[in-house]
């Protein structure tokens, strides 16, 4: 299967921050793509993810996955990763469905994680998105 993985595995980041640290969320199920496959349940092939956060805040430090497309959708966590995401402002995307990466914005108990964000202007609560540095005059 395809493996895609940014940042931090677990255990370089309970290295880092120490096990008390860190909550992981997992999980591991049949792509919909397998859906109507006639197999059984247990041997369609599975996709795996973990999602490791670091903090009160829960900033995410790491995000891999195992299985069907993991490849492609890798590109757009590793962008949420490097500007500081929060699983907060991942738990507050809209999960795009059917597709295995919807798991990813929608992993442990909704709405549990600490309302922060990691972006310099936080998407929670609705807020709108700053201004673009640097504009020149349109005159």
């Amino acid at each position: 299967p395809t493996i895609g993985t940014v940042g931090l595995t677990e255990p370089k980041a309970i290295e880092k921050y120490g096990e008390d640290n860190i909550k992981t969320y997992t999980s591991k199920f049949a792509n919909l793509h397998y859906g109507i496959f006639d197999m059984k349940p247990e041997d369609k092939p599975k996709t795996l993810m973990k999602l490791i956060c670091a903090g009160t805040d829960e900033k995410v430090v790491g995000i891999h996955v195992m299985g069907m497309g993991s490849d492609e959708m890798m590109q757009g966590f590793g962008v949420a990763v490097k500007m500081g995401a929060t699983k907060a402002d991942l738990d507050t995307c809209v999960a795009i469905h059917p597709t295995a990466s919807e798991e990813l914005v929608t992993m442990g108990v909704w709405g549990t994680s600490p309302s922060a964000s990691g972006a310099v202007v936080s998407p929670l609560n609705g807020a709108k998105a700053g201004e673009p540095a640097g504009l020149k005059s349109k005159m």
